[in-house]
C-alpha cells in the first residue's frame, strides 16, 4: 500500500518578484516584453510541476530535468522563440505594454537567461536541493542558507517594485535588488560559519568528528537555524542561535542539542523489503536524512520513511508501504 509524498519549492512569489524587480531596475527599458520575459523566465524551470498531473512521484522528478544544465541552456532559447511568436501576433509596439522600446530579440534572449539562472540560484539557496548538473550528473546540491519561503525577500523586492512604479524611477528597484543580494550573501556566510560552530560543538561533546551535518534555515527568523547531525545509527537534532544567546554558564551558548536522538532504524529487515516499493524508492532519490518508523498494520507492518530536514517545521514529507507478515 503506497504512502504519500509532498513537495516544496522556493516559492514562486519570490521568483516572480525577482523578475519584476529586475525589470523595474532598468531592464524593461531595453526591449518590449522585458518585464513579461523576466517574470516568466524566473518561473520557467518550475514547469516540472506538470508531474503532479501524472502518476510519477514528484520528489523523484522535481528540480532535475528542468533545473539542470541542459534546461538552463535550452529553456531561455525556447522562451525567446515564444516571445517572438507573441510579438508577431501583436506587432503594434503599444498594444500590450504601452509606449516603449521596440522588440530586441538579443535582449529577450539575455533576459531569458537572467531569469532562468535567477530561479536556479534561488532554489540552490534552500535545503530542499537542486540537481544542477542534470542530466549529466544527478547529484543534489544544497545551499542550506535561505528558507524555502522567505517573507523578508518578499518585503525587500516588493517594496522596491512598488516604490519604483510609484515614483517612475529605477532607483528603488535597484536598491531593493542590492539589499536582497546583501541579505542573501549574509545568509550564505551565516550558514557556513554556523556549520563549523555546530561541527566543533558536537565533536567536543562526543569526542569524534561528525559524519554529516546540516545547519539549515528556519521560517521567519534569520537568527536561528535547524541542526541535524548524522551520528551513524541515529540523528542528533537541535537549534543553532545567533541571537539571543544563553550566557548563564558565563559564555554564549549557540548550539542546543535535543535530549532525545532519532534512530534511523535502517537495518531492520522490514525496511530492506520496504525499499523496493516504488513510492519509497522514489522518495529515497530525494531524501537526504532518511529515517524509518514501523508500526503494526492490517496484514503486516507499515514502514514509513521521512526526512529529518523538515521535521522542525512540521512539514510532512514521507512515503510508506505495508510489508506483509
Amino acid at each position: 500500500m503506497p504512502g504519500t509524498d509532498n513537495d516544496a519549492l522556493m516559492d514562486n512569489v519570490c521568483h516572480t518578484l525577482v523578475g519584476a524587480a529586475l525589470g523595474e531596475a532598468g531592464f524593461k527599458q531595453r526591449t518590449r516584453f522585458a518585464n513579461a520575459t523576466l517574470m516568466i523566465a524566473a518561473n520557467l524551470p518550475d514547469i516540472d510541476v506538470l508531474v503532479f498531473a501524472t502518476s510519477t512521484p514528484s520528489v523523484a522528478f522535481r528540480r532535475g530535468w528542468t533545473h539542470g544544465i541542459l534546461a538552463q541552456a535550452v529553456l531561455p532559447i525556447v522562451l525567446t522563440g515564444l516571445v517572438w511568436l507573441a510579438a508577431r501576433r501583436r506587432p503594434a509596439p503599444g498594444a500590450v505594454e504601452g509606449p516603449g522600446p521596440p522588440l530586441r530579440l538579443g535582449w529577450i534572449l539575455a533576459l531569458s537567461y537572467i531569469g532562468v539562472y535567477s530561479h536556479v540560484l534561488l532554489d540552490l539557496l534552500n535545503n530542499y536541493g537542486v540537481r544542477l548538473l542534470a542530466p549529466v550528473n544527478w547529484r543534489w546540491f544544497y545551499g542550506d542558507a535561505v528558507f524555502i519561503i522567505d517573507p523578508w525577500l518578499w518585503l525587500m523586492l516588493g517594496g522596491g517594485i512598488w516604490l519604483a512604479r510609484r515614483r517612475s524611477s529605477t532607483a528603488p528597484a535597484r536598491r531593493a535588488v542590492l539589499i536582497a543580494m546583501v541579505y542573501i550573501g549574509a545568509m550564505v556566510v551565516s550558514a557556513r560559519v554556523a556549520r563549523d560552530v555546530v561541527s566543533d560543538a558536537w565533536r567536543a561533546e562526543h569526542g569524534r568528528a561528525v559524519e554529516r551535518v546540516m545547519v539549515g534555515p528556519l521560517p521567519i527568523t534569520p537568527f536561528q537555524r535547524s541542526v541535524i547531525v548524522d551520528a551513524g545509527d541515529h540523528y542528533d537534532s537541535g537549534v543553532f542561535t545567533w541571537w539571543p544567546l544563553d550566557s548563564a554558564r558565563g559564555r554564549p551558548i549557540r548550539v542546543t542539542f535535543d535530549p532525545v536522538s532519532v534512530p534511523k532504524n535502517d537495518h531492520r529487515p522490514e525496511v530492506a523489503i520496504a525499499r523496493a516499493a516504488p513510492n519509497v524508492r522514489a522518495f529515497l532519490v530525494w531524501s537526504r536524512f532518511p529515517f524509518w518508523t514501523l508500526e503494526p498494520a492490517p496484514g503486516g507492518m507499515r514502514v514509513t520513511v521521512a526526512d529529518m530536514r523538515f521535521m522542525a517545521t512540521g512539514a510532512r514529507f514521507s512515503a510508506s508501504t505495508v510489508v506483509p507478515k
